[in-house]
């Protein structure tokens, strides 16, 4: 968690919870495409509940799931049911340190939680400002 915290130039801390997947090992997949995707780290730094993108994320995963039937929260706000919009995403408050994501795929009982960082400004500006 401190190298979470620490990361460079990190706003935010995220914890990816992935929930009724088929096997732990494709709950672990889906979190893991959801924390390394550009795009969505992009719109947590913007205080942008892209829902969306967590869908988009998600497809890229080797897991089994109905792509039409997911579920995601943001800060405990629904914004997505059956893999559309619902809650209205303007109710989301990304201004805390903590952002949580809650994914569920409805395909079985396994969960997991993976944790990762927002991308920002200076992350850019840190890993660009110097040559290896």
């Amino acid at each position: 968690m401190q190298l979470i915290a620490d990361a460079e130039g990190a706003s935010k801390t995220v914890a990816i919870k992935v929930i009724n997947a088929a096997s732990e090992k494709e709950a672990i997949a889906v979190g893991r495409a959801n924390a390394r995707n550009n795009l969505l780290k992009c719109a947590i730094f913007g205080g942008d509940p892209n829902w969306g993108r967590i869908l988009a994320a998600t497809g890229t995963a080797e897991a089994n799931f109905d792509p039409q039937n997911i579920d995601v929260k943001l800060n405990g706000i629904q914004v997505c049911k059956s893999s559309s919009a619902f809650e209205d995403k303007s109710k989301v408050d990304f201004s805390a340190r903590l952002v949580e994501i809650e994914i569920d795929l409805k395909a079985g009982i396994n969960n997991a939680t993976i944790w990762s960082n927002d991308l920002t400004h200076d992350y850019v500006h840190e890993n660009s400002a110097y040559s290896t």
